[in-house]
């Protein structure tokens, strides 16, 4: 057996027992690489190595976008946008069968795409949405499905952490075009989650809202025009060079917070408690970059990703099955991984194998982000499916069979995805950056 082959195993195998045994993943991650270094290096090169390799992870400009994101995200949260949001989007929704169900589908991918936070949205909107949804008689555990299942897709329209995290990983794919590539994915998962809903709503006659007036209307767009502003002015300032992504956030920060000062939903405690948690939040994901980038530099140096490619590339000469093959095993690796450590390991493993078939960074990077959001709402790790259900006060064995519905319709979508380079290709294109 060939030293790659060897690392491969062994890295892997420790890093699924580590996991497995409620390990911290980050934790997972360095211990992990560590023994390979050891192995490499000795005990005494092992430390400084993994230490310059931690720090050189983090030590990126581009990184700072992360944290100012998640800050913006915490101030839209907790700033009053999410009811806006629910009211303009009622209005759109609102004489469709299982209107609130639309409705909570349109709200999250509005929302979620203004705070780039799927568990912000599932949150946010689950609990102003269920207990109306209730009072209307829709099955909870049919309201908790649509909120989960919907949630993730402020995950793909941008602003996406998640898209930061994989231009860094790919080696400087574009973060406009990652942005602009992933609003026909996000918006297709939603609208195919709104068929589901439709004949769902259709078949247990759950009857539209009254019908909502013109001056309703109108009212509702107004209100909801100044959060919708912050997507415009970020994407458009970043396709127009007007400022790079990095610099986006920080403007990103500093509207949200003005505009949640303004709606008057912000106190001091309210102000302090968004940066501690947006700093927790920041500092955890910060240190899975650091160890991810040491497990990286030990795949590269043993030979870790050549070694699968030419495992994946022998499967099938069929460039489909090789695909599917791939998708399936995001699919696996996003039941038990969180996003980011799933983004900075399997990029620099599966993208040249991609490449090699003829999928453009772009393509697999909307492909990749896409398997690991659906991860997101699969158990037995689903962030974002048991914030659902903690919010909805739900069963997970209850929800399932609705959420497998849900499941089929988002396949289709990835498989459009991995398939149709148009998909994530067109917009970018328009916008010359393809």
């Amino acid at each position: 057996m060939s030293s790659a082959a060897t690392a491969t195993i062994l890295i892997f195998l420790i890093l699924v027992v580590m996991l497995f045994i409620g390990a911290p993943i980050g934790m997972s991650l360095i211990i992990s690489s560590l023994i390979i270094i050891v192995q490499s290096l000795g005990v005494a090169g092992a430390a400084p190595a993994s230490a310059l390799k931690m720090f050189q992870g983090i030590n990126i400009f581009t990184l700072l976008a992360i944290p100012l994101f998640i800050l913006a995200g915490n101030f839209m949260n907790k700033g009053g946008i999410a009811s806006r949001l629910i009211n303009f989007a009622t209005a759109l929704t609102g004489r469709i069968p299982g209107s609130l169900a639309h409705t909570n589908i349109v709200a999250n991918m509005l929302f979620g795409a203004i705070s780039g936070s799927g568990t912000a949205a599932a949150s946010a909107m689950g609990s102003i949405v269920a207990p109306i949804e209730k009072e209307k008689g829709y099955d909870e555990d049919f309201s908790c499905a649509v909120n989960a299942a919907t949630a993730p897709t402020g995950m793909l329209i941008p602003p996406s952490t998640a898209m930061i995290t994989y231009s860094l990983a790919s080696g400087g794919t574009s973060v406009a075009a990652l942005f602009l590539g992933g609003y026909v994915p996000g918006i297709l998962w939603g609208v195919s989650c709104m068929i589901v809903a439709f004949f769902y709503a259709k078949k247990f006659h759950y009857v539209s809202d009254e019908r909502i007036t013109c001056k309703q209307f109108f009212k509702y767009t107004i209100d909801a025009i100044p959060s919708l502003i912050l997507v415009v002015i970020i994407i458009g300032g970043i396709c127009s060079g007007v400022f790079t992504a990095t610099e986006a956030s920080g403007i990103a920060v500093l509207y949200s917070f003005l505009l949640s000062c303004y709606y008057k939903n912000l106190t001091i405690k309210d102000t302090f408690e968004i940066l501690v948690n947006s700093a927790k939040m920041t500092g955890i994901i910060m240190f899975l970059v650091g160890a991810s980038n040491i497990m990286a530099w030990v795949m590269s140096f043993t030979g870790i990703p050549d070694a699968i490619a030419r495992g994946v590339l022998s499967i099938s000469d069929s460039r489909i099955v090789i695909f599917l093959v791939i998708n399936v095993l995001l699919l696996f690796v996003g039941t038990f991984m969180d996003l980011t450590p799933a983004i900075l390991i399997f990029t620099p493993i599966l993208l040249p194998v991609c490449e090699q078939l003829g999928m453009t960074a772009l393509q697999f990077g909307i492909m990749l982000v896409f398997n690991l959001c659906i991860g997101c709402i699969t158990p037995p790790v689903g962030s974002i499916l048991f914030v659902s259900l903690k919010v909805a006060n739900r069963k997970l064995e209850d929800v399932m069979p609705i959420l497998l519905k849900f499941y089929v319709a988002i396949f289709i979508i990835l498989m459009l995805v991995t398939f149709v380079p148009a998909v994530s290709t067109v917009i970018p294109t328009m916008f010359g950056y393809m």
